[in-house]
Formats: C-alpha cells, structure tokens, sequence
C-alpha cells in the first residue's frame, strides 16, 4: 500500500511538471511569434527582415557586438523612446 502511494505521488509529480512545461512553452511560443510580428511591422523596414541593419539608411546591424553590449533595459529604452531624428519611439 505503501508503495502505490509513492507511486501515485510521483505520478502526480511528472503530470504537473510534464503539464506546466508545456504551458510555459506555449506561452513562450506565443511570446516569440508576437515579438517577431512586432519587428517586422515596426523595425525590418529600417534594420532589414533579418536585423542586419541597412547600409543605405545607416541603420546598426543588431547583432554587432556594439549594439549587443548594451543591457537589456537599455536596449528596451532605445526601443521604447527611439534615438531622435531617426529612429521614432515604438510604444506597445
């Protein structure tokens, strides 16, 4: 009896483990496709479809390590409030 019990226990464990793995990853998934719709409404025309930025405009390649060294929160704020004259601030 004993061991049906540890038994079912770690079953219970797996299932809400192996559950919320994949509602996480499904979140994640959905996270991914908006960011990617975002970018191609709001960003590709200037930095290209692939982020490679875009010689005639002048615009950084995304994955420079010069754009990359930047933090997180400080690359959310170019995005947010744009680099005044050419690049207009993208507001959700």
């Amino acid at each position: 009896m004993q061991t049906t019990m540890k038994n079912l226990g770690a079953m219970t464990l797996a299932a809400t483990l192996l559950a919320g793995t994949c509602l996480f990853s499904s979140l994640a998934k959905a996270d991914v496709a908006a960011a990617g719709a975002t970018f191609k409404a709001k960003c590709a025309m200037c930095h290209g479809a692939d982020g490679k930025g875009k010689a005639s405009m002048k615009t950084p390649d995304l994955a420079s390590a010069d754009v990359q060294k930047n933090s997180d929160a400080d690359l959310g704020g170019t995005i947010t409030n744009g680099k005044p004259p050419k690049m207009p601030p993208t507001r959700p």
